[in-house]
């Protein structure tokens, strides 16, 4: 596997489960947690984020540092 994937894996899963726990926690005040898992629309929200934070946000960090690195 390349740098650039582990590195896109490794800040995109980080930031998705941040997200998931971050909402998760966040709808506490209206949703129980045990409603809120079986819910069909939490897996989807949970897959969402993970694809997000691993394609678009690893993406532009790793161009990112590869600017940032270049510039040095």
């Amino acid at each position: 596997m390349s740098e650039r994937w582990k590195y896109q894996i490794k800040k995109g899963v980080f930031w998705g489960v941040f997200m998931i726990l971050f909402t998760t926690i966040f709808a506490l005040k209206d949703k129980p947690f045990a409603s809120q898992i079986v819910d069909s629309g939490y897996y989807f929200r949970c897959v969402g984020y993970l694809l997000f934070g691993v394609f678009a946000l690893g993406y532009s960090s790793w161009k990112a540092k590869i600017k940032r690195e270049s510039n040095q």
